[in-house]
């Protein structure tokens, strides 16, 4: 199959190539013949569904080569999803044998998916198609750029598969830059520099490649939020909270809000009672409906605002913050931090409160961590704080979130609680039967009194736990059907 040489096209050429093409915004998460990544032109010829080539010319990226049967034949792209317009140019620069799935339709050769094969199409090259399949689900997981950036533009910014390796990190860069936010996309290219240089020490080039790394396997993701179903969030909170019915009604509030907006709100919520009274699977229940990954901030183990911001990589022993981490394990810049205990927040060490570092996380600003040095976007970010004590939070973080007071329960919704959720919930655990341990009413109100001076419900489920196991071991050590608890039994194990 004859080779596209770029060194051999004439400057003049470079200079008046025109593109065939036109691009097109997408925000499709997968692709198919009614919505493909690119069309190519079929009025002369109709492509096989399965067609092997090569994408040949890199300078105008009209092209495919087809290998057919009959030999090599050429025909122009008519339109390109604009995420992947720079993926095909590095597949034509870097000269790789490719197979497209396609429909022919009334538009054109339809693509909707593309692998790399070996030479003369014999079979995959896994190793090499896992990252070309890995930069395809990246782009598909991304928004359409704000605007196609033209080479001159770039030259001058100059567990599963994660970008590692300076190779990798540097043809995601030219497949996927432009789907990146602008002062990443320029940021990402200056430590790559500084990765590649031999100009500066192994550390500094270490520390540029550690980086880039984090940054780059974090999908860059949009403010831009779909509609939530009212009723299925609904359904989540009755699933996950018993009563609280002034509570999910303000939950409720934010996401008719959100449903209008198809933004989040610019105030996070502060949750506020007592322990055990389910601040945190409030919090939970909310990520669950929002469909954001979640991550949590314990504030009393954080004593140095440095855990939270990162170090300078003037240090040997630099490594960035405990914020930047969490975006890096979600995976994505959308996501629910749960901040636990922010009353606890105190510094140990004279360096500052560690809380007021999250005044520029709560800003939808942006927040910088001291070791990537570049500011990353928060306006996906969904805070959800708890404390027992709201007298102890700084007036400008209060100042950040809408707060909700959270009461303890009443001894009769305690009763309700670890009959209805309490108890299923562990039997379920244990792989008992509701039918081996039957606890009276009378039995519940004795474990609730047994505990009404602890706040919560934390107790109630240990509670649940020690009859659960101790029913479990009657029946199989004194091979007993089931048991009924009785007061006499509370009263004998409590």
């Amino acid at each position: 199959m004859p080779v596209f040489d770029f060194n051999s096209v004439p400057d003049e050429e470079k200079k008046n190539a025109v593109c065939t093409y036109e691009i097109f915004m997408s925000s499709e998460e997968s692709a198919s013949p009614q919505k493909p990544i690119l069309v190519i032109d079929n009025k002369n010829k109709q492509w096989k569904h399965h067609s092997y080539g090569m994408f040949t010319n890199p300078i105008k990226r009209t092209t495919f080569e087809f290998n057919e049967d009959a030999g090599v034949e050429v025909s122009d792209i008519l339109k390109v999803d604009a995420r992947f317009v720079s993926l095909l140019k590095w597949l034509g620069e870097s000269h790789i044998n490719v197979r497209l799935s396609g429909e022919n339709t009334a538009e054109g050769y339809a693509v909707y998916k593309i692998s790399e094969v070996a030479h003369g199409n014999t079979s995959k090259l896994s190793a090499e198609d896992g990252f070309l399949q890995y930069m395809i689900e990246r782009l598909f997981a991304s928004d359409a750029p704000s605007k196609v950036v033209n080479d001159e533009e770039e030259d001058e910014s100059g567990d599963g598969m994660k970008l590692t390796s300076l190779q990798s990190v540097t043809d995601f860069i030219n497949c996927a830059g432009a789907t990146l936010p602008d002062n990443i996309r320029l940021w990402a290219r200056r430590n790559l520099a500084v990765a590649k240089s031999h100009e500066v020490s192994p550390e500094e080039r270490r520390h540029a490649q550690r980086a880039l790394s984090i940054m780059m396997n974090i999908k860059w993701k949009s403010n831009y939020f779909e509609t939530i179903d009212i009723v299925e969030a609904r359904k989540i909170l009755d699933e996950e909270l018993y009563g609280m019915e002034r509570v999910k009604q303000r939950i409720i509030e934010t996401i008719v809000q959100i449903n209008r907006t198809h933004t989040l709100p610019a105030y996070g919520i502060l949750l506020v009672g007592p322990a055990g009274t389910g601040k945190s699977q409030i919090a939970y229940a909310v990520a669950r409906i929002l469909k954001l990954p979640w991550t949590t901030l314990d504030m009393s183990s954080i004593s140095d605002p440095e855990q939270l911001t990162g170090s300078s990589r003037i240090y040997s022993n630099a490594k960035s913050g405990i914020i930047i981490d969490a975006f890096e394990m979600a995976g994505e810049s959308n996501l629910v931090f749960i901040i636990n205990e922010l009353d606890k927040a105190t510094s140990n060490k004279g360096h500052g409160n560690p809380a007021d570092v999250l005044l520029t996380l709560l800003d939808n600003i942006g927040f910088t961590d001291n070791y990537i040095e570049c500011m990353v976007p928060t306006v996906g970010v969904y805070p959800i704080a708890t404390a027992n004590d709201k007298s102890k939070i700084s007036a400008p973080l209060m100042s950040r979130f809408a707060v909700i007071d959270i009461p303890d329960y009443t001894a009769e919704e305690k009763q309700v609680i670890f009959k209805n959720f309490c108890m299923p919930k562990v039997l379920k655990r244990m792989g008992m039967r509701n039918e081996e341990c039957i606890v009276t009413p009378e039995a519940v109100a004795a474990v609730v009194e047994k505990f009404s001076n602890t706040t919560g419900i934390r107790d109630l489920e240990q509670a649940a736990e020690h009859i659960a196991a101790n029913t479990l071991y009657q029946i199989e050590v004194d091979k007993v059907e089931s048991v009924t608890v009785t007061k006499e039994m509370v009263d004998g194990l409590f």
